[in-house]
């Protein structure tokens, strides 16, 4: 036994505060949930016809691909809870994108993908968030990379 008695440690847990996008996604996840459990449900119906796949096996040749190809049938094979009505419903807005882009190229490029990002971060939050400071911390280093160089031009002019 120790001869001096050690005072009592109070921790405190400190929880890191919400940023804005992440509170703006949140508050989309919980206006979207009733339509994509709906989706969830049809999709589920659909997707489990994938189990009649099993039976055929991939056969992949020795490559320097053959470790990716394999890895991937073994996680297709062993999804995680959920997997494939997440990717039914990220697919279907990409579609829908696709639908709703008629006439310009340019939307042909924006509108899918944009769909697919706002319906892959209601089920991918955390990783929307990282990906969402990434990509703004580059757009304002371009951005001001943009802004010295047309300040450049309008000085040697």
């Amino acid at each position: 036994l120790s001869l001096y008695s050690s005072p009592a440690r109070e921790t405190k847990y400190v929880e890191n505060p919400k940023t804005e996008l992440e509170e703006g996604v949140s508050r989309l996840r919980h206006g979207l949930e009733p339509y994509t459990a709906w989706c969830q449900l049809g999709l589920g119906f659909v997707f489990s016809g994938l189990e009649l796949i099993d039976s055929s096996k991939v056969k992949v040749d020795s490559s320097l691909c053959s470790g990716f190809f394999s890895e991937g049938y073994e996680f297709l094979q062993k999804p995680p809870a959920g997997f494939y009505p997440r990717l039914g419903v990220i697919s279907f807005a990409g579609i829908i994108g696709l639908f709703l882009a008629r006439g310009s190229k340019i939307k042909k490029l924006v509108y899918p993908a944009a769909l697919m990002g706002i319906s892959t971060s209601m089920y991918y939050p955390q990783q929307a968030v990282a990906i969402a400071k990434v990509a703004g911390t580059q757009l304002y280093d371009w951005s001001l990379q943009g802004y010295i160089a047309v300040e450049a031009l309008w000085k040697d002019n």
